[in-house]
Formats: C-alpha cells, structure tokens, sequence
C-alpha cells in the first residue's frame, strides 16, 4: 500500500477519534461517571479519546510529509485533513444528532473544500 493512502487511511482514523472526543460529549453527556465529574470529568475523558487521535494523526503526518519521503506538501496535508475532518464531522452529526440536517449553503460550502482540494494540488 502507497504512502499516501496510508496517510489518507490514517488522517481518516485520526479524525474519528477527534470528531468523538470534540462532540461525543454532547451526544453521550448523561453517562453517570461524566455527570458525577462534571466538565472536568468530561475534558479528562476527551483526552483520553484524543490520545489515540494523536496515535494516528502523527504517523500519518510523518509518513505523508514530503520531507519525510512522503507524497504530500505541508499545504497538501492541511487540506487533506480538513476535508477528511469535514466528511467524518457530517457523518457523525447526521448519524448521532438527527436534528442535524445538510443544507444548501453547506452544500455550497463543501463545493469550495473540494475546490480547495483541487487548488492545493494544482502544479
């Protein structure tokens, strides 16, 4: 397997465990050991789920970076892990909060990421 799909394998792991340690605590807050600790027993947790959003993330940035032998600039990354970030983001909204719904102007939105995408490959 390529670096770069490892890399895009990788951000997409990273930002599952990110998106859940930013936003799980607002979908699973009532869990009795978080309620008993209140917000410190909720930024504790979502440490301990970004420990292995760094246990990804790193490696994918290392193994990605060109400057490690990697196929992606520094810029390419960014735009990499942002547009992974905003998929898995919409994925996770829509299935955990069903009040969220997609909207034309996050339609729109998401037409610049993947302009963005396009760009910051563009020789």
């Amino acid at each position: 397997m390529g670096k770069g799909i490892v890399t895009i394998l990788l951000l997409l792991v990273s930002n599952s465990f990110m998106t859940l340690a930013w936003y799980g605590h607002l979908k699973f807050g009532g869990a009795k050991f978080l309620s008993k600790w209140g917000l410190f027993g909720i930024i504790i947790t979502s440490w301990m789920i970004a420990f292995f959003e760094y246990c990804a993330q790193v490696p994918a940035n290392r193994i990605g970076f060109q400057g490690n032998g990697g196929p992606f600039s520094l810029m390419q990354l960014k735009v990499i892990q942002e547009v992974i970030t905003l998929v898995i983001f919409v994925i996770f909204s829509t299935i955990f909060f069903k009040s969220e719904t997609i909207k034309y102007n996050h339609i729109i939105a998401f037409i610049f990421m993947i302009l963005a995408v396009y760009f910051i490959f563009k020789k």
